[in-house]
């Protein structure tokens, strides 16, 4: 059988997200503002002017960085319907990815800071993160399950908060922070179970 040649687009392909690997790398230790394109090019094993021809500058590879950190952490959900399996579902998911995770959170700090590329994207992402939540819990005020007092939209940026936190303790100390358990404890404390209902495990 004879070998199959890959064409132009696939070797841009490649080529496209062997950068991107760097990136990461380089990124997600160093930050975004320190990192540079030209040591970005050093851990791809590459020319500056190679680099360069894919992306044209440090803003548009941190923009593909986000695109690509999307498209590889689907969101988990378990189809249930159940808004704390689906939490813990997704944030078992992100354990298995500790290099990604660690790129969201230096990116997420980084962009804080006046004209970072990714503010935009971290505004937007948070808002919506805020909202799906907002969202359940109401559905959960309006079943009867959610304890009395408790405001959804409050909640909904303390899980989103608690979330960030709480993976960035795990990054730092791995053996000790269990992120399932937190998360899975948050929802506990303000909901109650639902009838016929099973305990979750970590």
């Amino acid at each position: 059988m004879s070998e199959v040649r890959r064409g132009p687009y696939a070797k841009t392909a490649e080529r496209r997200q062997q950068i991107l690997d760097a990136a990461l790398q380089v990124f997600a230790s160093r930050g975004y503002q320190a990192g540079s394109m030209r040591e970005v090019a050093r851990v791809a094993n590459m020319g500056l002017s190679t680099l360069m021809h894919h992306f044209n500058s440090k803003e548009d590879l941190l923009l593909a960085l986000l695109e690509r950190r999307d498209a590889d952490s689907p969101g988990q959900r378990t189809g249930t319907g159940d808004l704390i399996a689906d939490v813990l579902s997704q944030a078992r998911w992100n354990q298995t990815i500790p290099e990604l995770i660690a790129l969201y959170t230096v990116l997420s700090a980084d962009s804080i800071t006046d004209g970072h590329p990714g503010r935009d994207y971290f505004t937007e992402r948070f808002t919506t993160v805020r909202r799906g939540f907002q969202e359940e819990f109401e559905k959960l005020r309006d079943a009867g399950r959610l304890r009395s007092g408790v405001d959804p939209r409050l909640a909904a940026g303390c899980i989103t908060a608690l979330w960030d936190g709480i993976q960035l303790q795990w990054l730092l100390q791995p053996d000790e922070i269990d992120v399932v358990a937190y998360l899975k404890a948050f929802p506990e404390l303000i909901t109650h179970p639902a009838e016929g209902t099973v305990s979750y495990q970590g």
